[in-house]
């Protein structure tokens, strides 16, 4: 009797209950702070363009600083039996793209936000998105722009032509400067790059401005000259302390992915390209022992053929630096600023001297990596190194640019298709394709979204390998 009564006060008591909440899961919240999703984003695309892992990102090997040991599909530019075009776009458009679009959305409605400090946080988002924007269209060339990111609405969007993306993206980029040149507070501590500086994002924001002006160089050169004139003029990086980079730390899971495939994995799986190796012990670099290791004796290195089945055992390892859980994620620096600078000035696109900012890129790049201005000046004094005694100018900045870019694969292999040096690039032995200068689409566009990807394979000439996005010009070089 008695438990027939407790039970009847239980259902009178609960009945009475707002049962709201009740099925709630608070580790999973429905809503998410703006600036979670803003830091979030931030990490997924650090990582992205980090990684090594041959699921996603195989632009190290586009780049031929590495080549692989056990498994040499990747080096042979298989880009279909992982459907690595296709992870690369999901995660920057799931993970990346939308996170920033809900991140502003949120953000937009909080009418708790100071509206000087609302402004800065939508223009640090869109100067995230911006970035996220030109690597995709950099890496496929025409890609869903203006119908992306709608969800539900519409899951077959466009894809638009990628010259008219670019243009878009210059734009965006300017009224984010506007909005940021009033400065005040941001983020602060969620944002991971800059610490909530808005007058580094300004920086950021010109820097970008200025790579992608040089891109569209040899597309539209009187508007490449003004947009690297408004970039220049804005300010720019020009010294590590404004470095675009991640700070990754010692603890999983936040860890250098690089790391990760290197060490955490415990597989052997990439070494030094010889394509990499024959161009830089040539040159004594002081940054050799800093990008390979002595693993076969000191001052020895001898890189793998690139695209063959090496033993891991028998060729240079990658240099200790990238063997380190929280070596830093560096995405843009004021060595390739200075690259940048003496190529802007070699295509009349500013005015200055170029072979100033060539010797600051370089001197710039071995500071960084641990040596000295003394290091610089004795190696800028070689005659293969001396900017007055080669060829050209493009082989001189795309050497040089080249190596400076180790361990960062995408800009690499994005400056080798601007400028076609070094021209050492070779076929791998299995596949016998010349380096890819896009990723094909994912495996999937083609069912998904049928007619939209049909006629963007059609605008890019097919969804190959060596087709080409719209600033990389057949008889510009390659």
């Amino acid at each position: 009797m008695k438990k027939i009564i407790l039970l009847a006060l239980l259902i009178g008591i609960t009945s009475c209950e707002d049962f709201e909440g009740w099925n709630i899961d608070a580790k999973h919240p429905s809503n998410v702070n703006g600036a979670f999703l803003f830091t979030s984003a931030q990490r997924v695309l650090a990582r992205d363009l980090q990684s090594t892992n041959v699921n996603i990102n195989i632009f190290k090997m586009f780049a031929q600083h590495w080549t692989e040991t056990t498994y040499t599909d990747e080096a042979n530019y298989d880009l279909v039996n992982r459907n690595i075009g296709g992870v690369f776009w999901s995660d920057l458009y799931r993970n990346v793209l939308a996170d920033l679009n809900e991140a502003k959305n949120i953000i937009n409605a909080d009418e708790s936000i100071f509206s000087n400090t609302k402004a800065n946080q939508l223009a640090i988002i869109d100067l995230t998105a911006v970035f996220t924007w030109h690597i995709l269209v950099d890496t496929y060339g025409d890609i869903p722009y203006t119908e992306a990111l709608s969800g539900i609405d519409n899951l077959v969007p466009k894809y638009d032509d990628d010259a008219e993306i670019y243009m878009d993206l210059f734009s965006r980029i300017d009224l984010d400067i506007s909005q940021l040149n009033g400065g005040g507070d941001s983020f602060g501590g969620a944002d991971l790059f800059y610490n909530g500086s808005t007058s580094s994002w300004v920086r950021f924001a010109n820097s970008l401005k200025l790579k992608m002006a040089v891109r569209i160089s040899d597309f539209n050169s009187a508007m490449a000259t003004t947009l690297a004139t408004q970039a220049v003029s804005g300010g720019i990086i020009v010294t590590d302390a404004d470095n675009f980079v991640f700070p990754f730390e010692t603890t999983p899971p936040n860890t250098n992915p690089i790391w990760e495939s290197l060490v955490q994995s415990g597989r052997k799986d990439f070494v030094v390209a010889n394509t990499f190796v024959d161009l830089i012990v040539p040159l004594n670099d002081p940054r050799a022992k800093v990008f390979m290791d002595e693993n076969l004796g000191d001052d020895t290195f001898l890189g793998g053929p690139y695209g063959e089945n090496n033993s891991y055992i028998n060729y240079t390892h990658v240099g200790e630096l990238w063997h380190t859980e929280d070596v830093e994620g560096l995405l843009m620096s004021a060595s390739e600023m200075h690259f940048l600078m003496a190529e802007a000035i070699e295509r009349n696109l500013i005015s200055g001297n170029a072979e100033t900012h060539y010797k600051m890129g370089v001197s710039t790049s071995i500071i960084y990596f641990g040596g000295s201005q003394g290091d610089a000046d004795t190696y800028l004094a070689q005659p293969s190194v001396d900017y007055t005694t080669i060829n050209n100018w493009k082989e001189a900045i795309g050497v040089q640019k080249w190596l400076s870019l180790y361990g960062r694969g995408f800009e690499a292999w994005s400056s080798w298709r601007l400028l076609d040096y070094p021209n050492t690039m070779i076929r791998p032995p299995v596949s016998v394709l010349p380096v890819p200068r896009r990723y094909i689409y994912p495996n999937g566009e083609n069912d998904v979204n049928q007619a939209n990807y049909e006629a963007a394979s059609s605008a890019m000439g097919g969804d190959e390998l060596d087709s080409r996005v719209f600033w990389d010009i057949v008889g510009q070089g390659n």
